[in-house]
């Protein structure tokens, strides 16, 4: 895989990228929290513009992804979310904090199209035997940096403050974007340019996921793993207080064995996944994310909450990399963006319903059964698949530019 050009120059690239990120990330919140007495609003405030240009920016960046060059596309992303930075860095140095939310706000809202541009030229130049190995491989990078990035976020703004930090990410930025430079020049049919006007391509995108069986019920499964997700991503540090009787401080064992299992789990589909059907791959992981959800809210023994959640991240990248890879198969290159701009969206936004439900369902009911409803809805999501998992792969690629 790695001797493809593009998913060796595109893997790199993503490797600084996620540097920069988890610097901005973990400076970014370590700052505010200095800055304002751990005040809940303004904490709060990091995660609504960083996860707010996912709704309104992912189906606008999707359709300009299938409009623009992909490689332009990602280099001025990366250049413009240096810049950003940059200015934000002279306005902190004067004194105004605040400006740190614009970097974050910036960085997300460019993000929105350059990860589509990305998806679209593994799809032209990746072979689609490969497809499904080169997404286990990003899984894996994406779980190393979920195990070392809060380490190497918190270390440079623990050590140089939030001057260094801001240059870092800035530099980060930068070095990605002259990287994407080293890819093969676009061409013409990877501008994915078309006569019709900017709505009526977002409209033609949305009738294209309307049409297409494989990628409705994706976003079915999508809707329905995102609340379960939303509903125990608050609750973790309960589970650890409550059920096991520990200190706080213990849910840092809890994730590093999560994320150590993701990214074992990331390499052995690499290596060993191939002949394995992506439908199949995420009902899997569906279904042993059910299971573990479920045990681990019952659970008040440490050594088998441990092993549930490391059963359960070791089997996590089967549904991300089952995810993408079913939507690279079966997404036409011309709609790469918008297709991706639309199932993003799906997911995040039940996402985030969950999490503001999660903490008033734990307190009229009980974290058991809280953890029992994200359960079931990880096993309705997982069966709503199984029409696919029977289904022969073949039958799954209908052609629907006719119909558009």
């Amino acid at each position: 895989m790695l001797s493809n050009k593009y998913v060796r120059t595109i893997m790199l690239s993503r490797v600084l990228l996620q540097l920069g990120i988890w610097v901005r990330n973990f400076a970014i919140l370590l700052y505010v929290t200095d800055i304002t007495q751990n005040d809940p609003y303004y904490v709060s405030l990091i995660s609504v513009v960083e996860y707010a240009p996912i709704f309104i920016f992912a189906i606008i960046g999707g359709t300009f992804a299938d409009r623009w060059r992909p490689k332009r596309t990602m280099m001025l992303s990366d250049l413009l979310s240096a810049c950003s930075v940059f200015v934000v860095l002279l306005v902190v140095m004067s004194g105004s904090w605040k400006a740190l939310l614009l970097a974050t706000l910036a960085s997300a809202i460019l993000s929105q199209f350059s990860q589509p541009s990305a998806m679209k030229l593994f799809k032209q130049h990746v072979p689609e035997e490969q497809l499904q190995s080169v997404m286990a491989m990003f899984q894996s990078m994406t779980a190393f940096f979920m195990v070392i990035g809060p380490v190497f976020g918190t270390f440079i703004y623990g050590h140089y403050g939030i001057e260094v930090s801001l240059i870092v990410m800035g530099g980060m930025f930068i070095g990605s974007s002259l990287i994407l430079g080293l890819l093969p020049p676009d061409t013409s049919d990877e501008a994915g340019r078309s006569r019709s006007g900017f709505l009526a391509e977002m409209k033609s995108g949305l009738d294209y996921v309307r049409f297409n069986r494989v990628l409705r019920n994706l976003g079915a499964a999508f809707a329905f793993a995102g609340l379960a997700a939303g509903l125990t991503q608050p609750l973790g540090i309960f589970i650890i207080i409550e059920n096991l009787g520990k200190d706080k401080e213990f849910l840092q064992w809890i994730m590093m064995a999560n994320g150590g299992a993701m990214l074992l789990g990331g390499m052995f589909i690499m290596s060993k996944g191939k002949t394995m059907k992506p439908q199949t791959m995420l009902s899997l992981g569906l279904l042993v994310s059910a299971a573990g959800t479920t045990g681990v809210g019952w659970s008040h023994h440490t050594a088998l909450t441990l092993a549930l959640q490391t059963v359960s991240g070791f089997f996590y990248p089967c549904i991300h990399i089952g995810i993408n890879t079913l939507l690279l198969r079966n997404t036409e290159s011309a709609f790469m963006g918008r297709v991706g701009g639309i199932m993003g969206p799906m997911f995040m936004g039940f996402m985030v319903i969950g999490m503001s439900i999660a903490g008033y369902l734990a307190g009229i009911l009980s974290l058991s059964v809280v953890f029992s409803i994200s359960g079931a809805l990880f096993l309705i999501a997982m069966l709503i698949l199984l029409p696919m998992v029977r289904a022969k792969e073949a039958e799954q690629q209908p052609s629907l530019q006719g119909r558009l």
